[in-house]
């Protein structure tokens, strides 16, 4: 009788440590963001669409005002922001393309729309070619190098983007701060790249700046996530809300939370369903397909990522989630063929530490662990401090017997882990 109350005593106990823990690891409230999910109306977009009508009607009436045709651009980028949908974000181009040919690419903030839209598509190459001709052009020059940084940061070409940042060096210059931020990121110095994308909040609060408080807001939420402050992630999340309620990567951010850090999938696919109806992407389908894989469904796993192949397919998204796609083949066998051709046209596209670990995994899949550690070593040791490379890079040094070179990273891996997400628990152990 005795053995069985100490039994009774001993589960009880469990039992409300584990509560205690389970509501520790709590720092979201359904209460807090609830209204977010719920809001039927969506002011931002109704706001861009009342401008492109304006400016619509403007143009049908004057078409020879080409200055009309970027202030439309301008919009439906907006709007492609806003919804996800890409025919915004190609309606755009189309627009500036025509622009361009009006001034004969003599306007440099008409060029650099366009190279800023090539971006967003990823078309790097062809996005430099143009930040290159504004250069020669000359004028607006700071601009023109801001332009260059983010293009040279996304190929992988890092001496000539560290000499673009020193050119607009201005640590009271908003753009200079996030920017300087990013580069630090890049260098894996996560707490430098926190305090000066606080400082250029700082500067947007100042400036009653309501897009770009968003943006900084935003960015901070993810940097903190990627630093381990998870309830100033969140909070940085809440803020993004409280500007614009529509906000689709603060709600993904918060579905991450609810997912990778509080373990909650039912609340995560709520929250992913829910802004899925207003904000149609194909990574919802993949984020979607995470949590399936963690709640151990293989239908729904499957499920998802065929609902993910089928959108690429029916929308022509260009080369945008490549290695989205790169990364899905290569963990099958009887894909890592494919996986290892996009690889290639990922390399040729942007040569950055990204699209090389992406050649090195799909040759690891393969079978040819030499060739992944020659390539791995190479060009991603030291280049990039990206969790997900860094375990791939661990798991190409198991297959070579390289076992001393897993103990460090295993050990960055574990302090990465929110991240990465609860299905590299296991991976990650098995190391």
């Amino acid at each position: 009788m005795r053995t069985i109350k100490k039994l009774s005593t001993l589960l009880l106990a469990t039992l409300v440590l584990l509560s205690c823990n389970q509501k520790s690891n709590t720092v979201t409230s359904q209460k807090e963001y609830a209204k977010y999910l719920e809001i039927k109306d969506n002011k931002s977009r109704d706001f861009v669409q009342s401008e492109i009508d304006f400016w619509q009607k403007k143009f049908d009436a004057a078409p020879n005002q080409i200055s009309y045709l970027s202030l439309l651009s301008s919009n439906y980028s907006k709007l492609f922001e806003n919804t996800g949908n890409v025919k915004y974000l190609y309606k755009a181009e189309e627009l500036l393309l025509k622009s361009n040919e009006a001034y004969n690419y003599s306007v440099v903030g008409t060029i650099r729309s366009l190279g800023r839209n090539y971006i967003s598509q990823h078309r790097f190459k062809e996005a430099l070619v143009l930040a290159n001709k504004a250069l020669i052009i000359g004028e607006g020059m700071k601009e023109t190098q801001k332009l260059l940084f983010d293009i040279n940061m996304e190929l992988g070409s890092y001496s000539q983007a560290e000499q673009n940042l020193k050119a607009i060096n201005d640590s009271s210059d908003f753009d200079y701060l996030i920017r300087i931020s990013k580069w630090n990121d890049h260098l894996g110095d996560l707490k430098t790249a926190i305090s000066l994308m606080e400082k250029a909040k700082d500067i947007a609060i100042l400036n009653e700046n309501k897009h770009l408080q968003v943006w900084t807001f935003s960015n901070l939420g993810d940097l903190n996530g990627h630093a381990g402050n998870i309830k100033k992630s969140y909070d940085y999340y809440l803020k993004t809300l409280e500007l614009e309620p529509n906000n689709s990567y603060a709600l993904k951010g918060i579905a991450w939370i609810t997912f990778s850090h509080e373990r909650n999938t039912v609340e995560a696919k709520r929250i992913i369903d829910n802004i899925s109806k207003r904000h149609h992407t194909p990574d919802f389908y993949l984020l979607k397909a995470q949590i399936a894989e963690f709640e151990n469904n293989t239908t729904a796993k499957n499920e998802n990522l065929t609902a993910y192949f089928q959108m690429l397919n029916s929308i022509n998204y260009g080369v945008m989630y490549n290695k989205y796609n790169a990364l899905i083949y290569a963990d099958d066998k009887n894909t890592a063929t494919k996986a290892l051709e996009i690889a290639k046209l990922e390399i040729a596209h942007r040569p950055t530490p990204d699209s090389y670990d992406l050649l090195a995994w799909s040759y690891y899949n393969l079978g040819d662990s030499k060739k992944a550690l020659e390539i791995a070593e190479k060009y991603v040791v030291g280049k990039s401090f990206e969790p997900k490379l860094n375990y791939h890079l661990a798991t190409i040094y198991k297959a070579n017997n390289r076992k001393g070179k897993i103990a460090s990273i295993k050990a960055e891996l574990l302090n990465s882990m929110y991240e990465l997400g609860p299905n590299f628990e296991q991976k990650i152990s098995n190391l």
